[in-house]
């Protein structure tokens, strides 16, 4: 398994940052991936829910399932996703800082390889594309909550 961490401080408080990683219209606003949910979400997230989102993958639309595995209110989000063949683990944990700010660390945890039709994608790649989409996604939930407090 691949592991990437990385986190930003965000200048602004954990219920912000929250709110940013948790209310779906919110969420859809930030990520380029996620454009909508699929099913109506009155409630996101909870322990043991299945939401589902539309995601764009490069110039291809899939499903994203998304299984929030633990989920601690302005502290940590803990799910398991799926887009196509991959399977991976993102976990969200907010940290609050002196003088008001939010510390966000983002881990991805990945398998090493995923299948494609004919090759696979090998650990070297699933690390390089691991450590983009971490990066690109605390950028932009940082860019989102100061842009929008």
């Amino acid at each position: 398994m691949i592991t990437v961490t990385m986190a930003s401080v965000i200048d602004c408080k954990t219920e912000r940052v929250w709110r940013a990683i948790t209310d779906p219209a919110e969420l859809v606003s930030w990520d380029p991936h996620v454009l909508a949910p699929v099913d109506g979400l009155d409630r996101y997230p909870f322990r043991g829910q299945h939401a589902r989102w539309r995601y764009q993958l490069g110039s291809v639309q899939l499903v994203m399932h998304d299984r929030p595995l633990e989920v601690d209110p302005r502290s940590r989000l803990r799910s398991r996703l799926n887009v196509g063949t991959l399977d991976y683990e993102r976990t969200f944990t907010l940290q609050g800082e002196p003088g008001g700010g939010t510390r966000l660390s983002m881990r991805l945890v990945t398998p090493n390889s995923i299948p494609l039709i004919g090759e696979s994608v090998d650990r070297f790649d699933m690390r390089r594309m691991s450590t983009e989409r971490v990066d690109e996604s605390l950028r932009a939930v940082q860019a989102w909550c100061e842009a929008n407090p």
